[in-house]
């Protein structure tokens, strides 16, 4: 009998030091606090790339070409006399597509289609660290029209070279600001701040200064302004002293 109430002693012993160690354990893994720090900066393009493509439409593939010269010539001149070097102009491969129209018998029923010429399309890439002039030269595009120039000009897209600098510095950022808050959070709890336990670092996110794009899952990334803001979450886990 004494034996049996031994036995249940120790086993109580046992429950006592296994739950008690449960406890310590479960307290020391909750003794931390998380927190998302922000970074966030804006900053000016320091490259441009402005795409323009020349269009011919001839019945010979000759004459189409003799047109897209023509162009390429006008519009080598155009940029050379604004000041932009022959090296920041890229004139592409010249694409030829053959054109047909439609053709329908006294019934209106389609009956076929008809040879009309040819389509030919060279594209135009200018890119360069000159925003400024790259932007007025693509504002006043319609004088090369006026010339006589068959031209597709869309709008420019703005990049800058310098993004891993402004990345590593939202990162110091955004875990000096998620520090602060750590900081505040364990001052109201009357305790202080110690190692960090973990740290995630969110999706860096570029967007349009001043405007209201949305941030993406995957990251943005804003090519259609000049001026950008950029962006980046740390979330931070610290342990509590």
């Amino acid at each position: 009998m004494k034996s049996k109430y031994l036995i249940l002693g120790i086993a109580a012993i046992v429950c006592a030091v296994v739950l008690g160690r449960a406890y310590t354990y479960k307290y020391r893994v909750q003794d931390t606090v998380v927190v998302t720090g922000l970074g966030e900066t804006e900053f000016v393009s320091d490259l441009i790339v402005w795409n323009a493509a020349l269009t011919a439409e001839a019945p010979t593939i000759e004459a189409g070409y003799a047109q897209i010269e023509q162009s390429k010539a006008k519009v080598s001149r155009y940029l050379t006399d604004k000041g932009l070097p022959a090296e920041a102009v890229v004139f592409g491969f010249v694409n030829v597509n053959k054109q047909f129209q439609p053709v329908y018998n006294a019934n209106g029923n389609w009956a076929g289609q008809r040879f009309t010429g040819y389509e030919l399309r060279q594209n135009v890439t200018v890119e360069s660290h000159d925003v400024e002039k790259v932007e007025t030269i693509s504002r006043e595009i319609s004088s090369l029209i006026a010339q006589g120039v068959s031209i597709e000009a869309y709008a420019p897209d703005y990049y800058y070279t310098k993004l891993d600098d402004v990345k590593m510095g939202l990162i110091e950022r955004a875990s000096a600001d998620a520090r602060m808050r750590a900081e505040k959070i364990a001052d109201n709890a009357g305790t202080k701040i110690g190692k960090v336990a973990s740290a995630r670092m969110g999706v860096f996110q570029i967007t349009g200064a001043n405007s209201n794009e949305e941030f993406s899952a995957g990251g943005s990334f804003n090519t259609t302004s000049r001026t950008k803001k950029a962006r980046i979450t740390m979330r931070i886990e610290y342990r509590v002293k």
